[in-house]
């Protein structure tokens, strides 16, 4: 193996331990279970696919996930099929996250997941709420060079697979999913936010190491060697 395959693996392995412990640290709760919420994981997760690759960062998810789950069992936590499923939507996130502009295939999963809700009898009545997952489309089409747009996009893909997930396995009511309308709004906004400067926090610690075998968007580095401490004073005029 490569030395840089060898360092790019052992940066993974890093942030995948990295993005372990935010998953203990709780956000807030997944309204409608009991046992369920979301956690820092969430802020962390996507920007693995931007820093390495869309397959490297998906990688790095499923290992954080399924380490995850085999804590809980350990830990004697009942593991039901909403927990299992739950895996899959931050790996779609980090995939839409690590896709080049260019490639429109990340709009897929955002249309798919609005056919298969308003497919529901529930659905069809809610029909409003999957409107949210426009805005992952929108951003891959016109939007996907902008931080903001592209951290919206990949947590509305998240919320996407996780509500048609939940929508199948639970149901719940139409007047449930529509006056989730505006708490999904609060809630992705301060998601998207945590991505935006999570990944602007990582690209500057990258870039600041200088390691070439990751990748860096030089559009989002803090030049802290330009950033003096100590105030520079003026020369006296003599």
């Amino acid at each position: 193996m490569k030395i840089e395959s060898k360092k790019k693996l052992l940066f993974l392995s890093i942030f995948t331990v990295i993005a372990l412990l935010c998953y203990q640290v709780n956000f807030s709760s997944v309204l409608g279970t009991s046992n369920q919420s979301f956690t820092l994981f969430q802020f962390i997760g996507p920007i693995g696919a931007g820093i390495f690759s869309p397959l490297f960062g998906a990688v790095s998810i499923l290992t954080v996930e399924v380490l995850n789950l085999a804590f809980k069992a350990y830990s004697g936590v009942a593991i039901d099929l909403f927990t299992l499923v739950r895996v899959l939507p931050m790996v779609f996130a980090a995939i839409y996250f690590g896709t080049n502009a260019k490639n429109k295939a990340a709009a897929v999963v955002p249309l798919v997941c609005m056919g298969l809700f308003v497919m529901h009898p529930i659905g069809q009545q809610a029909w409003l709420y999957a409107m949210y997952w426009l805005i992952p489309v929108i951003g891959v089409f016109w939007m996907k060079e902008n931080l903001l747009m592209r951290s919206l996009g990949t947590t509305f893909t998240a919320h996407a697979v996780g509500s048609v997930a939940f929508l199948y396995l639970f149901g719940m009511t139409p007047a449930f999913w529509l006056a989730l309308i505006p708490i999904v709004f609060a809630e992705r906004v301060l998601f998207a936010l945590g991505i935006g400067v999570s990944f602007f926090i990582a690209n500057t610690v990258v870039h600041e190491m200088g390691l070439p075998f990751l990748n860096v968007d030089e559009r989002y580095v803090l030049r802290l060697r330009n950033i003096s401490v100590v105030p520079v004073r003026a020369p006296r005029s003599r």
